[in-house]
């Protein structure tokens, strides 16, 4: 539990922190899609060393990606490993009934990179940008559709405040667990069925729990006469700037001359 890092922010006054956070939030979208477009190992390593990088830039830890890496590193490998016996191409090795090809191998390897730089870019979001940013860049992105009725502010207020509590959740699941543990429950031993039945024990107070804060932080707003139904102001007003300017050009040119690369490398193949 202690290993997802998901959701937290991580202080700092580096000049990603500093960007405005609709467009750190429209180039995590495009990064996403221009993700699942390429088709080349090398652009999807050239895309992990861009990722490095900027971790680099924003003085946070790579050991701090490779621990959130950690709890889905299973799934990773546990996926890999059946596309590379069930895509089918040039045979490289024969297991009993079961054949290992070249590009098995390859659409293996890509899934797992595009997995793992899936969660290095999107944690660097998180981790540069605080959750009442990430409130104000999705209602500013999303206020056309106010004019079709659509929810935009409590949209952004249910999305931030998820986002907000995943590491309190988590914290909590790891006290409940250790208190459990503490009282002589057994959480490792077992088949899967009884584990999953030794999970009752911690399932229940959570839940009790997450309802409990829940309840709460609507009590906290009723307080404080929150009405969403409002136009409501803020302290922090979002500006673009002229390195706002300059960050978007790099994305732009920085995603099309890969895309190019991409299709170039696509076409000899």
């Amino acid at each position: 539990m202690r290993d997802i890092t998901l959701g937290q922010y991580i202080n700092g006054d580096s000049a990603l922190h500093r960007l405005d956070p609709r467009l750190k939030l429209l180039a995590t979208i495009v990064f996403i899609v221009f993700l699942f477009l390429i088709k080349s190992p090398f652009i999807m390593m050239v895309l992990l060393c861009a990722l490095l990088l900027l971790y680099h830039m924003v003085h946070i830890p790579v050991k701090l990606l490779l621990v959130s890496i950690k709890p889905v590193l299973p799934i990773i490998l546990f996926t890999s490993f059946l596309n590379m016996f069930f895509v089918k191409g040039e045979p490289l090795l024969s297991v009993w009934k079961l054949t290992i090809s070249d590009k098995g191998v390859l659409f293996a390897f890509m899934l797992s990179a595009r997995i793992i730089v899936l969660l290095a870019g999107s944690s660097l979001l998180t981790y540069t940008t605080t959750p009442i940013q990430l409130t104000s860049a999705i209602e500013s992105l999303f206020t056309p559709l106010l004019r079709f009725g659509f929810p935009v502010h409590e949209l952004a207020m249910m999305m931030t405040i998820a986002l907000r509590f995943i590491p309190t959740l988590l914290n909590e699941t790891d006290k409940i667990i250790s208190a459990q543990k503490s009282r002589g429950a057994d959480m490792e031993s077992g088949n899967f069925i009884q584990r999953v039945k030794a999970l009752s024990p911690v399932l229940i107070p959570l839940f009790v729990s997450a309802f409990r804060r829940a309840d709460e932080l609507a009590l906290a707003m009723e307080c404080r006469c929150y009405n969403a139904s409002e136009k409501r102001t803020r302290l922090h007003q979002l500006k673009y700037t002229g390195k706002d300017a300059v960050a978007a050009l790099i994305c732009i040119v920085f995603f099309g001359v890969l895309l190019l690369v991409d299709g170039k490398m696509n076409v000899r193949l």
